[in-house]
Formats: C-alpha cells, structure tokens, sequence
C-alpha cells in the first residue's frame, strides 16, 4: 500500500486567486501517485466547517481513506463562534477517516491510531518557569491557543487526556504495525533548535518528549507529526518519524501551489 503523508495545509491562509485550491492540488497528487490513502497530520484550516468539507471532498473524489487528525488551528473556529473545543472536536468525530479515540486498521497487518496530542511545556528551554509558560505570553507574542481554544482544562490536563487514550490504543492493538499521528510534535529533534531569542519559550507549545516514550514502548514503526511547519524525517530505535507540513505561503520554496505540494507530500510504501 503506498500511503500519502502531510499536514498543515491551511487551504484558507493559503488560498490565491488564479490559483488551485490547495485541496484540489493534494487531490490531484493523490490520484497521479495512485495513492492507497492518505493521512492528515492537522491544520486544514481555521474553521471546523471549511476543515470537515475539505476531508469530505477528498475522501469523496479520491475513493481512498482519508485519515485525519485535528490540529491546533482546526479547533479555533474563529468565524463561527463556538466556544466550547469539545463540541467541536465531536464533530471532528463524525468524519469517518478521524483517528481521535478511534483506531483504523489499514489491513491485516497494519494499523493507524492518532489524536491531536498537545503540549506540556517539556519541549520549553530550562530558563523558563512552569507560571511563565502558564501564561502563553512572552516578548510581546501571545500564543493563541490561549485566546480560541478552551478545553476547559490545563494544558497539561489535556496533554494527558490525549496521551493516555494513544497509550490505550496501543495496548489494544498489540498484533499490528502501527503508524502513529499526532499533530503536536512527538520527538524534541523536531523543535525549533536553539538558540533562537523567540522560540526558546514558545517551542513550549510544539509538542511532548512523552509522545516518545509511546513509540519505543510500543514498538510503533512510524510516527508522523506536524504543527512545526518543518520537512524533516527521522528514524531513532525503528520507528520512522516524518512531519511533511506544507505550511503557509510565505514559507514555501515555489510559487505554485502544486510544485509546493508535490515536494511537500511523502510517500510510505507499507
């Protein structure tokens, strides 16, 4: 099976007139590499309504699964006005490719289980106490999670809710290959590197070293993230990590959305 892996596509942010849609453009990689499915490391968008008819119309026009997990921005919904993030990570949960609390067997041999994973401050640099990273605020940025996403919880609360769930999972699916997804970033190899005057206090909100722990525990054959807006791969103890984020347009290498999606796209033959 050849499985397609990105994240962080942020189709609103990213949209140009004259211009493909930056889910047409994944559309059209996915059935020119005559891909078996396709997982989403989150990010789609700011709404939860523009995220779910993306996945709907990938999943629709593709024939394959799509595979989905939120991303910090997918919880945001700044226009519509909901205030509760768990009314809408359950209506995440009503798109039949979303991994949170819901394992997904590939085939016989492998499985995919995924949540959104969330941030406990681990990744943060020693200079910075837990109240300064409490406060989401540091050198006139604020990051801004704090401002749309209400849990209703800590952010180490919500760290563990996630954690634990993924743990679960991978206790119960213990005769399959796993492929593993979070959105947070699962393996400080993939923060921001230091030193960097910014980033020393908000790489606090890229992930969890515990997410780590799960892949050597568990054996897990690949672990893929995103959130970070970086392209790296990396193997450590046989498990293959990949975060693929095609990000926002300013970052990008080419000019056209489907040059930039192409590079931006891996591929893993399973």
């Amino acid at each position: 099976m050849k499985i397609g892996i990105i994240s962080d596509l942020h189709v609103d942010l990213n949209e140009l007139p004259g211009e493909p849609l930056v889910e047409d453009a994944l559309l059209d990689q996915a059935v020119r590499q005559k891909l078996d499915g396709l997982i989403i490391a989150g990010d789609i968008s700011n709404d939860v309504n523009r995220s779910l008819s993306v996945l709907e119309m990938l999943k629709k026009e593709s024939g394959i699964p799509v595979l989905f997990v939120p991303g910090n921005h997918d919880y945001w919904s700044k226009d519509n006005g909901i205030t509760d993030t768990w009314n809408i990570y359950r209506q995440f949960q009503s798109f039949e490719g979303c991994l949170s609390e819901r394992p997904y067997q590939l085939n016989q041999d492998w499985a995919v289980i995924g949540n959104s994973g969330w941030y406990d401050y681990t990744m943060g640099e020693p200079e910075y106490t837990f109240d300064q990273f409490e406060r989401m605020h540091a050198m006139d940025r604020t990051w801004q999670d704090s401002i749309y996403v209400r849990w209703g919880m800590s952010n180490r609360d919500i760290h563990r809710y996630f954690y634990d769930r993924m743990e679960r999972e991978l206790a119960e699916i213990s005769n399959s290959s796993v492929i593993m997804v979070t959105h947070m970033l699962a393996h400080p190899y993939f923060k921001v590197p230091m030193p960097h005057p910014q980033w020393s206090y908000f790489n606090a909100f890229l992930g969890s070293r515990d997410y780590a722990e799960l892949y050597r525990k568990y054996g897990v054959r690949y672990g893929i993230m995103g959130h970070v807006h970086y392209r790296k791969r990396y193997m450590e103890l046989g498990t293959e990590m990949i975060c693929a984020c095609l990000g926002y347009r300013k970052e990008w290498h080419h000019v056209s959305v489907t040059e930039e999606l192409c590079d931006c796209l891996q591929v893993i033959d399973i």
